[in-house]
């Protein structure tokens, strides 16, 4: 494997030079990973890249995803949405779609109301685009706080809980105007110390009466008739040598089912954080993990919808890949909340990013929703009971 070995990107054609003190990011892009909150969000930096009809409070790309989540969500100003996403936003999510501004402010303050103490913490951005064409950025959050207010979670305990969050978003001239968010719920439920199956459950049923049988997070399709799945992996989203060879093994792992290569590509020391806030290390961990979540769903098959790269301070590369995998619950892995193989049909949302050195991936970030995927259970359980009432009734 191959990676891109330099260093932090650097403005180009930029007129205004940035402050004196600039430290960490010396006139360069931010990067999150070794600045604290202060340097993320400076008073006064000219702009370091192409801004264009972005809020002059806003120095670069990354300035702007880190300085605005944190305005709406942790200093509660949620009317910049007015002014940062379009009127026809559409935002996807694990449980359904929103398509529009005021569904997208509503949502924000529901959320703020049922965790007030919540914060939200920068952990990457990966971005790739410019300011005349549009930026796409793949923030990372690490989320922490307390369910100290009556909401969707129902009476407030007083819990604490950690979650990470991905959000996806494409941004021109200061606007989102599509965003894909995941955020592991499953892993605040079970810290909330809330009955799951109850919780799923519920949310099941609010879906069905609104006309719903399945959630709409979009579709692939699955193989079909006896072909194997195709050697090599479409590419056509990919921009660089990297972020082509990091498409080709993840088809190679999940849709061929090689997951050999798994020790082939990850260093032997490899960190995988991952859903339910699992911290697991080595090759070994990875391998369990991967098998663990095709073994729920061994038709199931992965999809990458988007991907993108940047130089790391760290050094190497980090890449953001959103991926849908698709399939049917035919088997055991770690999904256990799923019980016993339903044969239904799910369809998984996920973003991933992995961090490259040295030839090898150091890092996985994977979050998805396992609450989601309940929730598709259950649904699915009560349409088919709804439809054989219909029928008795008949």
């Amino acid at each position: 494997m191959g990676t891109q070995e330099v260093s932090t990107p650097k403005a180009k054609d930029v007129k205004s030079a940035p402050r004196v003190n600039d430290a960490p990011h010396n006139g360069n892009i931010m990067q999150v990973e070794r600045a604290d909150f202060t340097d993320l969000v400076p008073e006064g930096r000219a702009p370091v890249q192409g801004m264009e009809g972005f809020d002059p409070c806003y120095s670069d790309i990354v300035d702007y995803i880190v300085r605005c989540t944190h305005k709406i969500w942790d200093e509660r100003d949620v009317g910049l949405i007015y002014s940062h996403y379009t009127h026809n936003i559409v935002l996807y999510l694990p449980m359904g779609t929103i398509y529009n501004r005021e569904d997208v402010v509503r949502d924000t303050i529901q959320r703020l109301v049922s965790l007030p103490e919540r914060r939200g913490m920068a952990t990457h951005v990966i971005w790739n685009g410019d300011d005349k064409d549009g930026y796409y950025t793949s923030h990372l959050v690490t989320g922490s706080g307390r369910y100290t207010q009556n909401g969707h979670y129902g009476p407030a305990n007083g819990r604490s809980f950690v979650s990470r969050t991905v959000a996806d978003c494409m941004i021109h001239r200061n606007k989102i105007y599509r965003e894909w968010v995941v955020s592991d719920q499953m892993a605040v439920v079970r810290q909330l110390g809330l009955d799951v199956d109850a919780y799923a459950g519920k949310i099941a049923e609010t879906k069905l009466s609104q006309g719903l049988t399945q959630l709409d997070i979009g579709e692939v399709g699955l193989l079909q008739g006896q072909y194997p799945p195709a050697e090599k992996a479409g590419l056509d989203i990919a921009n660089t040598d990297l972020e082509r060879e990091t498409l080709q093994f993840l088809h190679d792992i999940f849709n061929r089912k090689m997951f050999g290569r798994i020790r082939e590509v990850y260093a032997p020391t490899a960190m995988y954080h991952g859903p339910l806030m699992k911290e697991l290390y080595g090759t070994a961990s990875v391998s369990h993990q991967t098998l663990g979540l095709v073994g729920s769903m061994p038709d199931a098959v992965y999809a990458p919808q988007h991907i993108c790269s940047t130089p790391c301070v760290e050094g190497g590369t980090k890449v953001a890949v959103r991926w849908i995998l698709e399939g049917h619950h035919l088997g055991y892995g770690i999904l256990e909340s799923l019980g016993a193989p339903t044969g239904k049909h799910l369809r998984l949302m996920g973003m991933s990013h992995y961090h490259y050195k040295d030839g090898k991936i150091v890092d996985e970030w994977t979050v998805y929703d396992e609450l989601s995927l309940l929730v598709q259970v259950k649904l699915a359980q009560l349409a088919d009971k709804a439809s054989a009432v219909e029928a008795a009734e008949a």
